[in-house]
């Protein structure tokens, strides 16, 4: 073993800490709700999930998986390619394409897969790709892993007059690819797809939407982003994961034009040299989403109390980042401060996360919440009081 590999590691953990930025595992002992049991604690208010449907326990989704798990076992114990496509997962994929009217569909171990295998795939040298300055690290990854030759840019937060003038800039390339988030993890905010596709039109453009954090949240029936927009017809590739509302465990997709899925499976590595998703996973995403279809009260509901928070937020003097999704982050300045206030607030019983520099811009450090229908008024005032007090 190289000491001085292990020195240095040492060394980078003791900084960290030091500087607050230390990141501990959190125990919770039994199953994700609006509360949790905190091994060491006790009862918290858990507002740092994405469990933003409260389907993480739901009966209907346990007792699938459960089934599933009788019927085809624990595990395929191969990638898709060999034998490890049961009709579990032929299930999931054609649910996921028509829940996104799409042609087809094809599922990861997770939506980190997903993004890192599409786009070098699908991309050739010359090939132009524009991705927004605030992507999620997996769409940034994914991207940087095209060939040499494939053009990579991008364009600052939705400035669409600097997304217009890349589109021109690169009108003679053989494609252009527009890649955006649907709703920003970090921010809150979500993206103007309806400027977005007039772009991609105007200058004949692909668009590649992750909408992680926006399937089962935005929309009248939580079809996500381009839902709310009314631009799902123009979407041409979706990505998104089974791990967020819809609660299945774990698990991605990509969803689009059979073109596209059936050169997944022929080209996409992540998808080549994973273990197909448990089929207990399957079988719960499936459930998911016949219960999202069949509840869109639970959509309706979860974005009155998102919109509500922030009002409320606002009454107590605070400053939370204007959005209309579940994610509702609070500037609080320093990267230290945010720390601090997390665990003073977790004294407090109430369970939400404190992100600073690097992962976001320094003296922009921030609490993120994160809403979910399962949450009460009650649970929700007594966050935004308890901050209010430590900010006082």
């Amino acid at each position: 073993m190289s000491e001085q590999l292990i020195t240095r590691l040492t060394e980078e953990l003791y900084n960290a800490d030091r500087a607050g930025t230390y990141k501990r595992l959190k125990v919770i002992e039994g199953a994700i709700g609006d509360k949790v049991s905190l091994a060491g604690q006790g009862e918290v208010t858990l507002l740092s999930s994405n469990d933003y449907l409260g389907f993480a326990n739901h009966p209907e989704i346990v007792a699938a998986a459960q089934e599933a798990l009788a019927t085809f076992g624990a595990s395929t114990a191969s990638v898709r390619f060999i034998c490890g496509t049961q009709t579990v997962h032929q299930t999931l994929e054609e649910d996921l394409a028509r829940f996104h009217g799409t042609e087809a569909a094809l599922t990861y171990s997770s939506c980190w897969a997903a993004n890192t295998g599409l786009f070098a795939a699908i991309t050739a040298p010359g090939d132009v790709i524009l991705s927004d300055a605030l992507n999620h690290a997996s769409l940034i990854d994914g991207i940087r892993a095209t060939a040499k030759g494939v053009i990579r840019d991008v364009y600052a937060h939705s400035d669409m007059a600097e997304l217009e003038a890349k589109l021109k800039q690169h009108q003679d390339a053989p494609a252009r690819i527009i890649v955006t988030d649907g709703v920003f993890s970090m921010e809150g905010d979500i993206a103007p797809l309806d400027k977005i596709t007039a772009l991609a039109e105007k200058y004949d453009a692909l668009v590649v939407l992750d909408d992680s954090h926006g399937l089962g949240v935005m929309g009248a029936t939580g079809r996500g982003t381009a839902e709310h927009f009314g631009v799902q017809d123009r979407i041409d590739i979706f990505t998104g994961t089974l791990g967020k509302a819809l609660a299945a465990g774990t698990g991605g997709f990509v969803a689009g034009p059979k073109a596209v899925t059936e050169t997944l499976i022929q080209k996409s590595r992540p998808h080549l040299f994973s273990n197909a998703l448990p089929p207990s996973v399957a079988a719960a995403g499936s459930k998911a989403l016949e219960l999202l279809d069949a509840s869109p009260e639970r959509v309706a509901a979860l974005q009155k109390k998102s919109a509500d928070f922030r009002i409320l937020l606002k009454s107590k003097g605070l400053n939370p980042l204007e959005g209309e999704s579940a994610v509702v982050p609070v500037i609080v300045g320093e990267t230290a401060t945010a720390i601090r206030l997390a665990g003073e607030l977790l004294e407090k019983g109430i369970f939400v996360t404190g992100f600073g520099y690097p992962v976001v811009p320094e003296g922009e450090a921030r609490l993120r919440f994160q809403l979910s229908y399962a949450h009460t008024d009650a649970e929700l005032q007594e966050a935004a009081s308890a901050l209010a007090v430590l900010l006082g």
